[in-house]
């Protein structure tokens, strides 16, 4: 089969490999979409850590082979994968916090956890057990489910700080999780600011109708956050970008008793923050990680997606596993939302 390996900081290299084995106790799946992530495109400027792997970890496709010790799969099934792959038994997931697991592991990131951006991926019994795996609803295309893995996280986001019809929400960053922020914060009833650097993604962005779209190199971010708000501040600014200045400015646009989602990680090597701790204090400020989710929220997305509540217009860009290269250019570019890799 062919798979994509990343073996260099920006590159990738399409090899011919033999075809995989189904195990026992997992399943071969034919992979029909594959999207690229935010995290693929820091882990594609670092290059690999160890050995060459295959990258990809928004999955969608169809069950090829089952393992002869599997139950509830059959071939033809077409199934939606995310990466998790939690231990089962620390702390966390003795509490259903698997999302924290101390021995978390993703597809998609190491040689022995090969992702989606091949022909086909193997699911062993421990992803099928410990991982996140749903069958499509009737209809649904590949493209569609593969936007399932990025969508529920943000929908865990929100249900952490209780996104609703009484906020006005500020989301920093235009990306294509930025508007799934955008989208969600929507459909429970907010008013949405939208904060972009970017022209591309401004424009890019009025598909999904927020309120108010802001260019923060040129306009005064604040002035907005005040005519919206009368003065007050909103109250929920989430941070949706890997840009430390955007989490400082999120503490002094939030109102007393706020909320701010720290959303986006920041680059490994530089990881530090100076927020207002004062304000943060008198205020009554909370300031929240929002991390992955519970494998609940993979199935809530796939019920989104089927029903259209989160448009799949949000890919903007498809390419052939051929032209994976070109593909993660396009994502890293700014002219692009979601860009996926798909057959």
């Amino acid at each position: 089969m062919k798979a994509v390996f990343l073996v260099g900081p920006r590159l990738l290299e399409l090899r011919d490999v033999p075809d995989p084995l189904v195990p026992r106790d997992g399943l071969l799946v034919q992979v029909k979409a594959c999207g690229v992530c935010g995290s693929d495109l820091r882990r594609w400027k670092e290059g690999p850590s160890g050995s060459p792997y295959i990258p990809g970890h928004e999955i969608a496709g169809i069950v090829s082979a089952v393992g002869a010790d599997v139950g509830g799969y059959a071939v033809g099934d077409r199934v939606a994968v995310a990466p998790d792959i939690h231990c089962g038994h620390c702390y966390y997931c003795q509490r259903a916090m698997y999302n924290l697991c101390d021995d978390l592991r993703f597809l998609g990131t190491a040689v022995d956890y090969p992702g989606g951006f091949a022909e086909q991926i193997v699911l062993t019994g421990e992803v099928l057990s410990n991982g996140c795996i749903h069958h499509l609803p009737d209809g649904m295309s590949f493209i569609a489910a593969a936007l399932a893995e990025p969508c529920s996280s943000v929908l865990a986001a929100h249900d952490k700080v209780g996104t609703s019809l009484n906020d006005t929400v500020l989301v920093m960053g235009g990306g294509p999780i930025g508007c799934l922020h955008v989208i969600i914060a929507k459909a429970r009833g907010a008013r949405v600011i939208l904060s972009e650097p970017n022209a591309g993604r401004r424009q890019l962005a009025r598909r999904f109708a927020p309120d108010a779209i802001v260019d923060p190199h040129s306009e005064d971010v604040a002035l907005w956050v005040r005519r919206f708000t009368h003065g007050l501040g909103v109250d929920i600014a989430i941070c949706a970008n890997p840009v430390a200045a955007t989490q400082a400015q999120a503490v002094e646009l939030v109102r007393k008793g706020g909320q701010i989602v720290l959303f986006g990680g920041l680059p490994k090597a530089a990881p530090m923050t100076t927020l207002d701790a004062n304000r943060i204090h008198y205020g009554e400020i909370m300031v929240v990680g929002s991390f992955s989710y519970h494998p609940v929220y993979h199935a809530r997305a796939l019920d989104l997606l089927r029903r259209n509540i989160i448009p799949t217009d949000l890919v903007t860009h498809t390419f052939p596993l051929e032209q994976t290269e070109q593909a993660f250019a396009m994502a890293d570019g700014g002219d692009a939302l979601k860009v996926m890799v798909a057959t």
